[in-house]
């Protein structure tokens, strides 16, 4: 019985730390969409989430894109989105980092993947 209280105890002291590691997605305006087109500047596809650098039109966006798990699965490995590449983002702006966003769909080479 004692082991059980400290490990729910243990636990629900890491509770905050578990929450903030996984950002979630409340921190998007998910009224009003963007759509942002131009080359990827960086490219990092890795988990927990593929991340590239967009030039925009008005400045350089920084696109989370989804897990590398469900981009393979849909068809959206590395070279799609490899640095040089014309893309086109559509989804949600941050709350948080006006230079931020979280892609819905994206597409390239002539492809359209959904990332959520």
């Amino acid at each position: 019985m004692l082991k059980r209280l400290a490990l729910a105890a243990g636990l629900l002291a890491l509770w905050p730390a578990l929450l903030h590691a996984h950002h979630g997605w409340g921190s998007y305006d998910a009224k009003n969409p963007i759509t942002v087109t131009g080359k990827i500047l960086t490219s990092v596809y890795e988990n927990p989430h593929a991340t590239i650098t967009v030039q925009g039109a008005d400045k350089v966006w920084t696109v989370t894109l989804a897990p590398t798990s469900r981009m393979r699965n849909r068809g959206a490995l590395p070279e799609l989105v490899a640095v040089g590449t014309e893309i086109s983002a559509y989804g949600y702006p941050s709350t948080a980092d006006p230079g931020e966003m979280r892609a819905e769909r994206i597409t390239a080479g002539g492809k359209t993947i959904e990332m959520r």
